[in-house]
């Protein structure tokens, strides 16, 4: 058993558990909601985490709807009336 070997090894595996602890600190610091459609692999790892069931709130399988509600255009369509 030679413990300089593992002390040497430690230190060496500290250094690399800090620097990503560092590196993990960076992404939660800058995460914020950002504009623009999400990359693709972050949408796939939102449907995997919606179809384990841990976030039941998020469904991603229905398109979002875009445009006006239905029966709005025609009201938006004459404003002098009514």
């Amino acid at each position: 058993m030679d413990v300089d070997k593992m002390l040497v090894d430690l230190r060496l595996e500290r250094e690399q558990i800090e620097e990503a602890i560092l590196t993990l600190e960076r992404l939660a610091r800058g995460r914020g909601r950002r504009r623009g459609r999400p990359p693709g692999w972050l949408k796939e790892a939102q449907q995997a985490v919606a179809e384990e069931g841990q976030n039941p709130v998020v469904e991603l399988n229905e398109p979002r709807r875009r445009g006006r509600p239905p029966g709005k255009s025609k009201q938006a369509s004459h404003p002098s009336e009514g």
